[in-house]
């Protein structure tokens, strides 16, 4: 009950024309930096949008007057006040922004594992925050050596065909529980962004990030405070989902730039974030791939056209040291048996396995273009391949995003994907069975109570294992009207081949179609509808954790969310 008094409490303070303010995107320059004071109090005697000059006089000196004069400054505008001294956000020769924001999550075609080369100043995000604490010696602080801090809190709820609690709008993601309010998010982040305009010295950047909330169960890393969705499952909970570094060198290429920690998965047009979305709810085509990854990331720009991205990480939600560590196991193989017999392991025979036997050495490779004049992006990518062994989310992803601007009101991006694991112990056969009952399996119930990764349904229960693959395809037709508002229409088809990602063999065909609309760039709501159909059998209204099965092969839910940032 506590995160729906904390969501309440959101939604009160999202009424107030001095809401939160929304992150804008890496490449604007705006205001929100450290300023001087001029005078003690706000002066409504100017418009910063006119003259920028007297932002300063506007604002005020005291933190609350700052926080609450920018906040009103920035209601009903599209975006920040613009700094006519600001130096350039963009290398001169490099493609126009390909959006804004508002009303899109993003001004760049997306693509992760770096920070966007050639577009991107520090001090770029129009933070509140930050114009808040310009006054003080902390954020002057901050300021000076290109930290920036800064955040939102979404909550949202939904209405729905599904009734049981908690857990039935499954395998629909990001709005788990059926006819509730949730607390969504609250996200910190600490930001230094390095400089990749300019083409002279080399920078450094880094990200830490902090959130709290239902969405955590979509981050979690296996061995990363796994163990409050893994053994608790708690409704709420907290994650680190980006921790990294990066080295930015301006002369090799055109930039090349290094990250190293864990970091968002490189390919998808979904991210975990909440601003960094059209919709409220996600995709089953994201909800079920790669979310992130830990390692080293390296992104060059061949040049303003074409930027090739090669990683070596450890897998997909795998944490480091999970790598080598083991565990003993209570069922091992007895020399002699055989199938049907007890004490017959053949899929961990040993009296110790790996905790995640996914955990390993993988690769990332992916090329990206981008036309001259901004309008396409394509990116084939192969992310985070291995031997494909079956781990905890230890998925071999192949595919591409795609987007493309048609003119200055409509746009598409589009994502299409194969992924798969190997050797996935089939939930057909008996001896599997008796293995996992005994504990003789790294995810059977013993180790991991809840959420475990979902066995395979194999095409006959005589095997052992089986590759689980599955083919997605899901895309986001937009169309904006004004620069405050959007609307997405979300067609999507995802084949869960062995049900090892939903937990249900079929082919799911879905529809969402969702508004956002932006008070200011920093208060956004989304509402939507979207309709789930499982053509195979029933997939929804049910709850593995609980042990209770699906019963309905369609779902309808209609949600929305409220964004506001600080």
């Amino acid at each position: 009950m506590q995160y729906k008094k904390t969501l309440a409490a959101a939604v009160l303070l999202a009424m107030i024309p001095t809401g939160y303010a929304m992150a804008a995107p890496q490449s604007a320059v705006t205001a929100s930096a450290s300023i001087p004071a001029q005078v003690p109090l706000g002066s409504s005697n100017c418009d910063p949008y006119k003259n920028f000059d007297c932002l300063n006089d506007y604002l005020g000196t005291s933190f609350w007057m700052r926080l609450t004069n920018y906040y009103k400054l920035e209601w009903g505008q599209p975006a920040a006040p613009a700094d006519p001294k600001a130096p350039a956000s963009r290398r001169a020769d490099w493609a126009p922004a390909a959006q804004t924001t508002p009303p899109m999550p993003f001004t760049e075609w997306p693509y992760g594992g770096t920070t966007s080369l050639g577009v991107t100043r520090p001090n770029s995000v129009d933070s509140p925050l930050m114009t808040a604490l310009g006054n003080t010696a902390f954020g002057d602080w901050l300021t000076r050596n290109n930290f920036q801090l800064y955040g939102w809190v979404n909550g949202g709820g939904n209405l729905s065909t599904s009734t049981t609690k908690p857990g039935g709008n499954a395998p629909a993601a990001y709005a788990y529980t059926p006819n509730t309010l949730e607390f969504d998010q609250f996200v910190l982040y600490l930001d230094r962004f390095p400089d990749t305009v300019q083409t002279d010295h080399i920078d450094w950047g880094m990200r830490l990030s902090v959130l709290y909330g239902e969405n955590y169960r979509y981050t979690t890393s296996y061995g990363l405070a796994s163990y409050q969705l893994l053994d608790e499952n708690k409704v709420n909970g907290y994650d680190f989902p980006m921790m990294y570094g990066e080295i930015y060198i301006p002369w090799v290429a055109d930039g090349l730039m290094l990250r190293f920690g864990r970091f968002i998965s490189i390919p998808d047009i979904e991210a975990q974030l909440a601003p960094n979305n059209y919709m409220y709810t996600h995709s089953m085509t994201y909800s079920f791939d790669n979310y992130t990854n830990t390692g080293l990331e390296g992104t060059l720009a061949v040049n303003k056209n074409w930027t090739v991205l090669l990683g070596v990480t450890d897998g997909t939600e795998a944490f480091p040291t999970h790598l080598n560590q083991t565990l003993n196991n209570p069922y091992p193989n007895v020399p002699g048996t055989g199938p049907g017999q007890v004490g017959y392991n053949p899929l961990y025979p040993n009296s110790t396995f790996k905790t995640d036997p996914g955990s390993m050495p993988s690769v990332s490779a992916c090329v990206r273009y981008l036309s001259d004049d901004g309008k396409t992006a394509f990116m084939p990518c192969a992310d985070a391949i291995n031997s494909g062994r079956y781990g905890y989310n230890n998925l071999q992803w192949y595919g591409f995003t795609f987007y493309h601007t048609f003119d200055e009101h409509w746009h598409v991006s589009y994502e299409a994907y194969d992924l798969f694991e190997n050797r996935v112990p089939n939930a057909l056969n008996s001896d599997v069975q008796t293995i996992y009952a005994n504990g003789g399996a790294p995810f059977s119930s013993r180790f991991i109570p809840y959420n475990a990764p979902d066995l395979a349904i194999c095409a006959s229960a005589t095997q052992l294992t089986c590759r689980a693959s599955t083919l997605a395809t899901v895309a986001y037709l937009n169309y904006s009207p004004d620069p405050l508002d959007n609307f997405s229409f979300r067609p999507e088809y995802f084949w869960d081949k062995n049900g090892q990602r939903t937990g249900v063999k079929t082919r799911y065909v879905n529809f969402a179609f969702g508004w956002q609309h932006f008070f200011s760039p920093q208060l956004e709501v989304r509402p939507e509808i979207a309709t789930y159909h499982s053509l195979n059998g029933d997939a929804f209204n049910g709850n593995s954790n609980a042990g209770i099965a699906p019963n309905k092969s369609r779902e309808t839910i209609l949600s929305g969310d409220i964004i506001f940032h600080f």
